[in-house]
């Protein structure tokens, strides 16, 4: 089981292929999940310090292109845990104002994920 650090959390052990954000809710941090996991709303943003995966799904490269932030950020909805990682959430609902972080995001990554590599996404977008 990959160890799963959060900034001012402490660490979670997480089973493979267990979505990063319910790791994170499992840490007990109020992680932003707006849209229940399905990449529409970027309030699960994280901030990666090791363990960053390459590969992403269409729907959150799709999503971080259209709010101009690849790079910036990662959407932990989007990615599932198959190696140590470090992250900081960037939103948390305590800190937003939020009464609750937003419904519970199933144990698959939602919409079917789509796994490449953000190198061939990036060139697929180009030559669009």
């Amino acid at each position: 089981m990959p160890t799963i650090e959060i900034e001012d959390f402490g660490a979670v052990e997480a089973d493979h292929g267990t979505r990063l954000v319910n790791a994170i809710r499992a840490s007990e941090a109020d992680i932003g999940h707006r849209c229940g996991g399905q990449a529409k709303c970027t309030t699960c943003r994280v901030r990666f310090s090791e363990g960053e995966p390459e590969n992403m799904t269409r729907a959150e490269y799709e999503k971080l292109d259209q709010t101009d932030a690849l790079g910036d950020y990662r959407l932990s909805c989007q990615i599932t845990v198959d190696r140590p990682m470090t992250v900081t959430p960037l939103m948390l609902a305590e800190e937003m104002g939020w009464d609750d972080p937003g419904p519970a995001p199933a144990a698959e990554v939602e919409p079917e994920a789509q796994w490449r590599d953000r190198a061939d996404l990036e060139a697929e977008t180009e030559a669009a």
